[in-house]
Parts: structure tokens; sequence; C-alpha cells
């Protein structure tokens, strides 16, 4: 007969994250650069007891658990709350990125069904943009005070400040099941229509414990961390929860992203550890180096969204930065792999050590992973045999939002990568089945350029491949096959793209062919157009 343990029973609820955070590192500060052009500063407790404001305010307003609640907004302190106010609820934190396209947020936001959306002020163009087209959504907030709300919208507004001052705090957070959602994210719509992976309290814990560890990100209460990556991109990597899971000190950027303004706020702040994606990395550098600068404290940095030049890598570690290399996904909550160095490789010549810290690492704990071929076969760790990627753990979706239809196989989520994994478990992605675009850490779809290219009378074919561009890494590059007797110039093309795709998505160059070869199936085969066109240099570059 089989002896169950005797230990409480307690369910991971996010809002226990925010209950630790406030009463056992009360007075650590959270600083914010606010969209309002000033600095805010308060504590774990002030957060905690506005989260709950919050959270009283969104039950005034009739959100239901379950229900999803949008938000279009920078890194800040509000934004913050929200992670909280909704998740704790029992409702479900809908982060949305304000980079996509209007049409894709308006299908994103009605899929969802976002019941309120949240927003920066500097997103209220866009807000005006998308909601008319978004005719569910019951409420539309301005993350700010009466004193700063717009004298003048299309869309009727909320206040954020005057919501949670209509509240007094005395707010228990809810119990529930572990298992409910917890908080949303979607893909970039690389292949259709973004997809929504939708996390639970359990699913988001899990990943917060184990992010925070030594051999992952490493937070501990010493550190004072800094993430410039996105809260609407896949939460920020899952800083806003392991933060407070170890009680460091957080800063918040806002929208002022730049060089000289990150680096004023990581010597100000004496920022530790920070992560992004590497155009970030890009400008600080640029910026430090331009004017002789150095880091008084910021040490440690997570570079993940994709591959971090090893050029910068050793530009950082010159400015005794240590580069942690990761790699995960949306469907991954996201975080997969880091690239930490074990014992054995620290003796190791400086050429040997940076090849394995060039890779995307190994897995984090909760995670596990294998490459396979075409057949399924699982295929040996060698640092030599690649093979597509597949994962699976705790954190790791089982279908997509509002999908019935899962994309396992055989309990295994198919990451879309090809990689190699060597004898110490390094992960190395060496190419991506699908052929998704990543600037600036930022996807963009090859297929979505396509189709808008083949609309033009004068196009016959036309095919989209990556291209290098030392700043954002990769940039699109159209080719073209012209039809018969028809004539378009480069810059009429590109014009044809204005008002149908992001300007941000907009090729950067286009090279005319006679042909683009097809494989038998009639496919584009990209792989050689990538091969012809390796050393093409973009006139951006």
């Amino acid at each position: 007969m089989a002896l169950m343990g005797q230990m409480m029973s307690a369910p991971l609820l996010i809002s226990s994250i925010i209950k630790h955070a406030a009463r056992y590192y009360g007075s650590t500060e959270i600083v914010s650069r606010r969209t309002e052009g000033d600095l805010h500063r308060y504590t774990y407790r002030d957060c905690e007891l506005r989260a709950r404001k919050l959270a009283q305010a969104l039950g005034a307003l009739g959100v239901q658990q379950g229900e999803r609640v949008g938000t279009l907004a920078w890194n800040g302190y509000r934004h913050l709350e929200i992670y909280y106010g909704v998740s704790g609820m029992g409702a479900v934190c809908h982060t949305v990125n304000p980079r996509l396209f209007p049409e894709q947020i308006a299908y994103i936001v009605n899929h969802a069904e976002d019941g309120y959306v949240f927003f920066d002020l500097t997103f209220l163009p866009l807000v005006e943009g998308v909601a008319p087209h978004c005719p569910n959504v019951r409420g539309w907030v301005a993350m700010t005070d009466r004193a700063h709300m717009p004298a003048e919208s299309k869309v009727p507004l909320l206040c954020y400040e005057e919501l949670l001052d209509a509240q007094d705090g005395n707010y228990e957070w809810p119990q529930f099941d572990e298992n409910l959602a917890s908080s949303l994210c979607y893909t970039s719509g690389t292949t259709g229509n973004p997809k929504g992976a939708l996390y639970s309290h359990r699913s988001t814990v899990l990943h917060s414990y184990a992010s925070a560890m030594p051999d992952a990100l490493g937070c501990s209460a010493s550190d004072v961390i800094l993430p410039v990556v996105p809260m609407f991109h896949v939460n920020a990597w899952g800083l806003p929860y392991s933060v407070p899971l170890v009680g460091a000190k957080l800063v918040l950027p806002g929208p002022k992203l730049d060089g000289a303004s990150l680096y004023e706020l990581f010597e100000q702040e004496k920022v530790t550890f920070s992560a992004g994606v590497p155009t970030v990395w890009l400008g600080l550098l640029q910026h430090v180096q331009a004017n002789q600068l150095k880091f008084s404290t910021f040490r440690r940095t997570v570079i993940g969204g994709s591959a971090a030049p090893p050029a910068m890598i050793r530009a950082l570690e010159a400015l005794d930065v240590e580069v942690i290399h990761a790699w995960g996904m949306t469907e991954m909550s996201p975080l997969g792999t880091a690239s930490k160095l074990l014992a054995k490789h620290h003796d190791l010549p400086d050429a040997e050590r940076h090849k394995i810290q060039e890779k995307q690492g190994r897995v984090i704990y909760g995670v596990d992973m294998k490459i396979v071929d075409g057949e399924g076969k699982e295929l040996p760790w060698d640092g030599k045999a690649f093979g597509d990627l597949l994962v699976r753990g705790p954190w790791i979706i089982d279908r997509y939002f509002r999908n019935d239809v899962s994309p396992l196989v055989d309990g295994w989520f198919p990451t879309g990568d090809v990689a190699t994994i060597d004898a110490d478990g390094f992960m190395q992605i060496t190419d991506r089945s699908k052929d998704v675009i990543k600037s600036g850490g930022e996807w963009i779809s090859s297929i979505d350029i396509e189709n808008v290219a083949a609309a033009h009378p004068a196009v016959h074919m036309a095919a989209c491949i990556s291209a290098y561009h030392p700043k954002w890494d990769e940039r699109p590059l159209l080719v073209v096959v012209k039809k018969p007797g028809a004539e378009v110039s480069r810059e009429e093309l590109l014009q044809f793209f204005e008002g149908k795709v992001a300007k941000w998505w907009i090729p950067d160059d286009v090279a005319f062919v006679t042909e683009i070869p097809l494989t038998a199936t009639g496919k584009m085969q990209k792989l050689r157009l990538r091969e012809q066109f390796k050393d093409y240099k973009l006139p951006t570059a």
C-alpha cells in the first residue's frame, strides 16, 4: 500500500510571490522611469497594497475569474501592479505587444476577448486606432493620474489612479486551484495569425523558482535588477516574478531604452544585473565606448531573443560584465536554457571557453529536451549531429489558447528550431525550420512579407530571407522575380508595403533575380537563397 506524505497542501499562486516580497522584503525599492517623465520610487510593501486595490477595482468593474485583462504598456510600476492585481484576483493578465501592426493587435485583443485594456499614455494614438475594431472591450484605462489624463480622446477613458483611489486595499488574496489560468501571451504570428500561450499559476511559480536559480538567471536579494526586455515580451522573461520572489531591488526603465538613458539609470541605481536582446546591448556599448565610460556595479547580463555576436560578448567581458546566453520561446514561459559554465570549463583557454559561452546553453531544471531526425529518431549528443529540437516540462504549453488541436508530438513540443547538443548538454541553435526573421529580438514573418509583395502587379514570385545587419542582427531582404515584360523599381516595391505591414517589417532592400530555386513539390528553397545571398550587404548596414 502506498504511503502518502503528511505535508501541508498550499496552492502555488502568483499572489503568494508579491505577498512574500511585501512581508519579507517590504522596504526594498522598486524604481520606475515613468512615461510622465519623472522617476518614481516605492517599495514592495507599497506595490502589494496597490495591487490589492487594483484587484478590488477590477471586481467593482465586474471583472470575473478567468476574464482576460489586456495591457499595452512599458516596464513600470503600474504594469507590475497589473501583473499581480489581475492574476491575483483570478483573472488573466494579457500583455499585448504594442510593436505589432494595429490589425494584429486588434485581432489579438478580440481573440483573447479582453474585457478591459490598460495602456500607457505613449500608446493613446494606437488605442484610438484600434478601439473601434474591438467592440467587446468594455473599457480602456489610461495608466496615469487625473492631472496627466489626455485633454481629448476619441475613445472614452478610465483613469488608473482614480480607480485605485476609490478602494481601501482591505482585500484578501483569494485561494483557488493552482492550475487556473494566470496570464496570456501571444506569439508574433510567424505562420498565420498569432497564437496564444495560456500560462497557469502553477507553471508561472515553478518557472520563477527555476529561472532564479544560480545556474539559470542567478537572481538574489543582494542584486539590483533592471529588465530591459519588455514586460510585453513573454512577461519580460519572467523577471517581474523571479525578482520579487528573491527580494531584489527592481529598476524599471519605462520607454527610454537608448544607450545614454540606460547607462544613466544603471549607474544611478547601482544596477548589478540586466536582461535584454542584442540590439539593446549594442546601443549601450556604443554609448559606453564612445564616451570612454565604465560600469561601476553592472556585472551580469542575460542575452536572448537572438544570438549574441561573439564580438559583443567579448566587448562586455572587457567591461567586466559576464554574458549569460539564454534561449526559450513564448510557448515555454519562456526560459529553456542558460549558458552557464561547468566547473571543468573555467580553466580552459579563452578561445575554447568562448565557444561554449556562445552556445544557447544547458536546460534549467524542469525542462527536458532532445533532437530528432526527420523520422523522429533521437540523435546523439555529440555537438555535431543536428536535428529538430523538441522540449517538454511543466511550464511548456500543451495546446494553444482556444485551439483544441495539440501541437505536441508524443508528448514533446516541437520548437521549430534546428540544433546540436554536445556531450555536456550544451545546446546550440544552428538554423530555424521556420523562415522567421529576428530583427532586434522581435520576429518578422517572411510569409506576410511575401504575400504583400506577391500582390504587386509586376511581381511574379517573391521570397523573403534574412540578411545580416550589424545593429539589428537580421533584417528582411526581398528577393523578387518580375513578370515578363513588367517593370518595377526597388523604391516602388518598398513603398508598396507602406500601410500594409508595420513600418519596421518593411524589407531593407530588394534583390531582383531571374528565378527562385524550387523544390520538387514547388516550394521555394530558402536555404539555397540564404546561401546565395550570405554575403549580401544591405544599404542600411
